[in-house]
Order: C-alpha cells, then structure tokens, then sequence
C-alpha cells in the first residue's frame, strides 16, 4: 500500500517573509506583560476587515458601519461562555479577545491560508490554552469554548470544523488527531433540568484518532492508540489499540500488533515552527 507522509508547500520568499515578520509582531504584543488584548484584537481586526476605515471619524459612518465596526472590539461582543455559571471569568477574561481574534481569523480572507493559519493558531494557543505542546496544528474553523479548560500535549492535529468544547475540561495527548467535523464534549445535561449541568473532564490518550464526524461525549476517556471511526458516537471509555465504531460506538477490531511493531518512525513535518 502506497506510504504518503505530507509533503512541503512552499510560498513566495517574500511572502514568507511577511508572514513572519507579521507573526514575530503578534507574538512580541501578546508577550508584553502591558498588552491590552482587547484594544490589540480591535486593532488587528479592524486592519484585517476595514483598513480603510481603521483612522475615520466613526460619528460620519452609517449607523450600519458604526456596528459593524464595533464588531472588531472584543469587549462589545458577547460569546456563548460568558453566559455559563460556572465559567472563571478571571481565566476567561485574557482568553476571550483571543478566542475572538481566532473565530474572526478563520472568517476573513487570511483564514484558509493553511501555511498562515497554522502557524497563526500555534501562537495563539499558547497564551490561550491551559498547556500547548510544541508542534500544534489546527485547520480552519476550529471552535473552543473557554480555553483555559483545555490542555493539548505534543504534535497534535485538528482538522477543519471541529468543536472543543472544554468547558468541563479536555486533555489531548502526544502525537493524536481529531478529524473533520468532530465534536468533543466536556458537559452535558439533566434529562429533566437541562440547567443541571455535569462537567465531566474529557480525556483524549497518546496517538488517538478521531475521525471524521465523530462525536466524543462528556467524561469518556480514550485509550492510547484507539480509534473512533467516521459518523461514531462515543458514549464510553475504551481499550487501548481497539477501533470503535457505531451509534453508540463499540469495539470491532484491534490493530494488529504485528503491524504496531512495525509502523514506521515519525516522518518530518513540514509545518514545524522555523525556531
């Protein structure tokens, strides 16, 4: 069977030269221990959206403009975490004109520039992230809920469409993938009170796969090296090497250990940081 590690993408010299200058300024803000995240977001955003505009007398624009410009401010703009009980709002605070800046990334012209966007959302999860290993990459339109719930080990990836939703707590460890369109869940609800709330802690083991439009609920912890296949349901823990697979999911087949022993090392990859 054909054997296709990723292969590297080049862009124009003076393009990536740009891109880092751009990058290194963003991560020289954010590492300021003055920064002011939401007068920084406001400021990146309005240049990503409305340069025209970022010096005009707002009071001359059109009662739409003037809200759509206020748009770029993370502090007029509420997010659906704010609104939980239990939510840390000391925790929160820092975090949500990051979360902002990210989801408004994704929306803009820059956000499926894959070479920009990773290395874009690498940076930002390292201040908005409870713990980030190194080699993080997360594809366009990745959802978070609060951030400071969510601890992400070494080389993992996320692909496109997916939602984290830490509130109870998410840990994802070395080396493991979610796929497309995957949703992993750390709360749930009472079947008779929907605001009695659970908040389970969701844990992700060493080299999992979660494939394509899976969903992952509260609680479950997913052993090293299992697997959850596309469309599934996980609604409890597994068993280290096993793939799951169904609505509810359950075990249909282990790896072969054979093949484990004999899989090959780790390719280079080509989106690591230039440090």
């Amino acid at each position: 069977m054909p054997f296709l590690p990723l292969r590297p993408v080049p862009v124009a010299d003076s393009a990536a030269t740009l891109y880092q200058e751009w990058l290194s300024w963003l991560a020289e803000e954010l590492g300021r221990p003055d920064c002011d995240r939401n007068e920084l977001v406001r400021t990146v955003l309005t240049d990503i959206y409305f340069p025209e505009l970022a010096d005009r007398d707002t009071s001359t624009l059109s009662r739409t403009t003037q809200v759509t410009l206020a748009q770029m401010d993370p502090r007029n703009v509420t997010l659906e975490p704010e609104y939980y009980q239990e939510i840390d709002l000391e925790k929160y605070a820092p975090r949500k004109p990051l979360l902002w800046l990210w989801e408004m990334f994704d929306r803009s012209a820059l956000g499926e520039n894959v070479e920009l966007g990773i290395h874009f959302r690498r940076l930002l999860a390292r201040h908005l992230f409870a713990s980030c290993g190194k080699n993080f990459k997360a594809f366009t339109h990745v959802r978070v809920s609060v951030g400071y719930n969510l601890n992400v080990g070494d080389n993992v990836v996320i692909h496109r469409h997916v939602l984290l939703d830490d509130r109870g707590g998410i840990d994802i460890g070395n080396g493991s993938s979610v796929s497309d369109f995957a949703n992993v869940y750390s709360h749930s609800h009472n079947i008779v009170d929907g605001r009695i709330v659970y908040l389970p802690k969701t844990v992700i083991g060493n080299g999992v796969r979660i494939t394509y439009h899976a969903t992952i609920l509260a609680g479950t912890h997913i052993a090293d090296d299992s697997m959850i296949g596309a469309g599934s349901m996980l609604t409890r823990s597994t068993e280290p090497h096993w793939v799951y697979v169904g609505v509810p999911a359950h075990k249909v087949k282990e790896k072969p250990a054979d093949e484990r022993a004999q899989k090959a090392p780790p390719t280079p990859d080509p989106m690591i940081n230039p440090e």
